[in-house]
């Protein structure tokens, strides 16, 4: 009917198209994606996934790796793992993606700080391609902490990575770095020519200086080491309420209605994927979920 304003489904992608892609290792590939019916709104949250599809083959959830910001590409993350991150990975640039989102819980970094100046660290650790939810956030506080943001917090980026090859977004940590963050990595297995560290990414933890009744944490990767991190920091001191820990569960609808991705009593396409740490999450974390 005429002036009836049309809404469409949740369960319906819009087609983006993608405007430059580019190799971050062996496996792992960003797309940076436009709407075809206009620019990027930038309005979502770091930490919040978007569902992409492969046309024709199928839909898989993938994290936004970019900071919100308006008429600029929205980047996405990819591991080449099955044949939908297979396909999404080998759309060439100009080339059409569908997109539904975003979903889910983002980091809320303005609610990680309870009082106003209260906060004093940040703490992100990051395992593989954890770091990808993750970037929007570092962007963030970085952007915050260079436009001499009051009482920004220092930034602390822990990254594990199984060996040097596996590391992605290098020029972005040097960036980042070189804006004032600390920056360590580590890996698995070093190999010739390594001069990092080579261990666990929960030991970088225990050679950092932070003021832990003043800290806040995130974390997101394979879910033993993010619970052995968030055991490692509260050990410290860490109030558990300011640790968030992004979990992975096989996301299909995105709005909490197909139960997929029900883990305890979370829906984590709704509820998550970014939830405070608790007893109750370190125990999900501990017990295998099928």
């Amino acid at each position: 009917m005429q002036g009836e304003r049309v809404t469409q489904s949740p369960l319906t992608p819009s087609l983006w198209r993608v405007a430059d892609k580019r190799r971050e290792t062996a496996d792992v590939t960003t797309i940076l994606l436009v709407p075809e019916s206009g620019p990027p709104s930038g309005d979502f949250q770091p930490g919040q996934f978007n569902m992409l599809s492969a046309l024709g083959v199928g839909e898989a959830a993938i994290s936004i790796s970019s900071a919100p910001a308006p008429a600029q590409p929205l980047a996405h993350t990819v591991r080449d793992v099955g044949p939908v991150t297979h396909a999404l990975c080998a759309v060439g640039v100009g080339g059409l993606v569908g997109v539904r989102g975003p979903f889910g819980t983002g980091w809320q970094l303005a609610g990680l700080e309870p009082r106003r100046g209260t906060l004093r660290d940040v703490i992100v650790i990051a395992g593989g391609i954890g770091l990808a939810p993750l970037r929007g956030a570092v962007e963030q506080m970085v952007s915050r902490a260079r436009g001499g943001g009051e009482g920004a917090p220092r930034l602390h980026l822990f990254v594990g990575a199984r060996e040097p090859a596996q590391i992605m977004y290098s020029d972005d940590m040097r960036r980042w770095q070189d804006a004032g963050a600390e920056v360590l990595v580590t890996v698995d297995v070093g190999g010739s020519g390594w001069g990092g560290h080579v261990g666990l990414v929960t030991s970088l933890i225990d050679v950092a200086a932070f003021d832990p009744q003043h800290t806040a944490a995130l974390i997101c990767g394979p879910e033993v080491m993010m619970r052995f991190s968030a055991r490692a920091l509260t050990d410290r001191g860490v109030p558990p309420e300011r640790i968030r820990v992004s979990l992975e569960r096989n996301m299909q609808c995105g709005i909490g209605w197909c139960g997929h991705c029900q883990l305890g009593p979370f829906l984590l396409c709704r509820d998550g994927p970014v939830v405070p740490y608790s007893e109750l999450v370190g125990e999900l974390m501990a017990g295998r979920q099928l």
